[in-house]
């Protein structure tokens, strides 16, 4: 599949955007062969804003906030599907993501949105959601998403 391309010039472009990227992969369907999808970004590019509009759309009735320190947050959709959100920031080696148990939540079948993957990118599945944000001069948000098949 091509890499598909989004601009996100303000704060009100977000839920049309998050729309967008769901109806686009599906993600519902997709979950079981694509449930993780990798966010890179420079800090404050507003991946932990765009996982909060996915979060909406998907129908997660619980609030949803950066796991920055928590390594990991679960969330629970209308119809009790799980959600997992993942901040590796802090983590300083693989070691970590190991006794976090990242295994049991990445083949879980089970959607995981991941924040900072290029920490742990040596245990992604084979199979994942690319999503990298720019920001450029004027402070747009360049959003290029592609599936990954290693």
């Amino acid at each position: 599949m091509d890499t598909q391309k989004f601009v996100i010039k303000s704060l009100d472009d977000l839920p049309k955007t998050a729309e967008n990227i769901v109806r686009l992969f599906n993600i519902q369907a997709q979950m079981k062969e694509y449930n993780c999808i990798a966010f890179y970004g420079e800090m404050g590019a507003g991946k932990t804003t765009l996982i909060k509009e996915i979060c909406k759309v998907l129908g997660v009735k619980d609030i949803t906030s950066s796991p920055t320190f928590a390594l990991i947050n679960e969330y629970l959709t209308q119809t009790d599907e799980r959600i997992f959100h993942f901040d590796f920031y802090r983590i300083n080696n693989l070691e970590e993501a190991y006794d976090l148990g990242y295994e049991d939540y990445f083949y879980s079948n089970n959607l995981c949105m991941i924040e900072w993957p290029e920490k742990i990118e040596s245990l992604l599945p084979e199979k994942y959601i690319e999503i990298k944000i720019d920001v450029d001069e004027t402070n747009k948000r360049l959003v290029q998403i592609s599936y990954i098949s290693e």
